[in-house]
């Protein structure tokens, strides 16, 4: 069998996966504090609970200390407030929402090929409230990923906390012929700093070794189930054999299949051509069991038994169901640089850029796709499996920061209650860190990661894009409102707006160097 990692790398095409440019010191950002009091907040916790408020919340360093809740009385007696000492930083925050800070499960820092810095990547994270990522690959070398995690668990650069994943087998020569191999490389990237392994195939023996040695060594795993190797693995493979968590879809339909054993593909079907690739995908879902069929049901409870978690990445496969809507979504003008416009339009080098002749018939078949894929995840939810929130953005006209909102509204589209998408969004992504007594929620101990915003996000997860809500005000004009307000990492306090002007500079300079799109 070819080396499967390095299809997929020539696949994902990132110009021999050159890094970007690194993050520079961080300018942005004011504490952490001694004693941080936000006062008067609406408290979303993560966890699944509604929301309450007013509340006072304390915050020490980079530790949440105390919650006070003063009730609905006005106005609030200063003896049930939290006491505010001499040089404490207050925030007043009457109106205001206050959230766990989201977690990216799938954010790709980008590789040369997009010609993005490091610092606009992060910054549009941080300017969407992400204060967590899991690097899922870490193509741009494991130093580099390594480098800037950190660099942001010490606060220099202004990065959300990363927690770096590697491609299985990166680094290697040729694929493992042995299963002492796969476990010695395993070993080796766990001994360098990884927190996981990014899966896309292999022979059954060495995903079996490579994943009880990861279980081991105590390292996440999971796994883009690519169709070169999708009929000898699927994700009910992964799960028997100690899999965390698989990415996107790949793999599900096919362990529901019931008819066939191989997708249905056309006999002028070629995996290297991207259309074929991801039109063929795009009618995958209906060669699979039926929504509630024994078979459905059966593959669902199996995998909610095996505690397996799933990371969907809806967003990054819209544009395949409306090409029009992403390529000409409202932030692509002032918040995509010149590089990764290119980057987007059809290509035969860049992956994800597959619109070589994208059809009314091809989004069709999309459309379907994602009515049966939503009617899975909802039912795994309802059912207690979990669902979890990651944007896998910087390929198919999806950026960085907005596509993770994008994949809010896409589950609360696929029958999830705008609570339990910020659950999947927070508390459960930490659950899959193993840093939920941490992160992911609003609790007294957890670390200070913590978005804020003036609209009601419950309401309209809109509010939460860089560009904001557009509605009529009261005065009969058009108008923006929202946005994140201010993102709290590590009790640091960033001004959102502040940092989305830094991407739009980033951008704006990169356009007045002679490039446009």
């Amino acid at each position: 069998m070819k080396n499967l990692l390095k299809i997929l790398v020539i696949l994902f095409s990132l110009n021999a996966m050159a890094a970007p440019l690194a993050a520079p010191d961080r300018q942005r950002g004011e504490g952490p504090f001694d004693r941080l009091v936000l006062r008067g907040v609406t408290i979303v916790n993560g966890e699944g609970a509604p929301p309450v408020g007013p509340m006072d919340v304390l915050i020490e360093g980079n530790r949440i200390t105390q919650i006070r809740n003063l009730g609905l009385y006005k106005p609030v007696p200063e003896a049930d407030r939290i006491p505010v000492l001499p040089g404490d930083k207050v925030m007043e925050l009457e109106g205001h929402y206050l959230l766990p800070g989201f977690i990216d499960l799938h954010a790709h820092f980008g590789g040369d090929a997009q010609g993005v810095p490091a610092e606009y990547v992060a910054k549009l994270w941080l300017g969407h409230g992400i204060t967590s990522i899991r690097e899922p690959g870490s193509f741009n070398g494991l130093d580099w990923v390594l480098s800037h995690q950190a660099r942001s668990a010490k606060n220099t650069i202004a990065a959300p906390r990363i927690f770096p994943y590697v491609a299985f087998g990166q680094g290697e020569t040729g694929p493992f012929l042995t299963e002492e191999a796969a476990r010695n490389w395993v070993k080796k990237i766990a001994k360098q700093g990884a927190a996981g392994i990014k899966f896309f195939g292999a022979p059954a023996n060495i995903m079996k070794a490579a994943l009880d040695e990861a279980g081991k060594q105590r390292l996440g795993s999971a796994m883009h189930h690519a169709q070169l190797d999708v009929v000898n693995w699927n994700v009910l493979d992964s799960a028997r054999s100690g899999l965390t968590s698989m990415e996107h879809w790949y793999g599900l339909p096919e362990a529901m299949f019931e008819d066939r054993v191989i997708q249905d593909y056309p006999l002028d079907y070629n995996y290297t051509n991207e259309q074929h690739r991801f039109g063929e995908a795009g009618r995958l879902w209906a060669q699979a069991a039926d929504p509630g069929s024994e078979k459905w049901n059966q593959v669902r409870d199996e995998l909610i038994a095996l505690d397996f978690t799933i990371n969907p990445t809806l967003t990054i496969y819209e544009a395949s169901r409306d090409l029009m809507r992403e390529m000409n979504a409202d932030w692509q003008k002032e918040y995509t640089p010149p590089s990764l416009w290119q980057f987007f339009q059809p290509s035969l080098q860049s992956h994800g850029s597959y619109w070589y002749d994208w059809t009314t018939a091809d989004e069709v078949a999309w459309k379907n796709n994602f009515d049966l894929w939503m009617q899975f995840l909802n039912d795994y939810k309802n059912h207690g499996g979990r669902v979890t929130l990651g944007s896998d953005a910087g390929f198919i006209w999806k950026l960085y920061g907005f596509a993770y909102i994008r994949e809010m509204e896409l589950l609360q589209e696929a029958g999830f209650h705008p609570l339990e998408v910020l659950r999947s969004a927070t508390y459960l992504a930490a659950q899959v860190l193993n840093m939920e007594d941490q992160i992911g929620s609003v609790r007294v101990g957890k670390l200070a990661d913590l978005v804020i915003t003036d609209e009601n996000p419950i309401a309209n997860f809109k509010v939460l894009y860089g560009t904001g809500h557009f509605k009529l005000g009261a005065d009969n004009k058009p108008e923006r409102v929202g946005g994140v307000k201010y993102t709290i990492k590590d009790g640091i306090v960033f001004d959102a707006k502040e940092l989305l002007a830094d991407v739009r500079r980033i951008v704006s300079e990169a356009k007045s160097q002679g490039e446009s799109p």
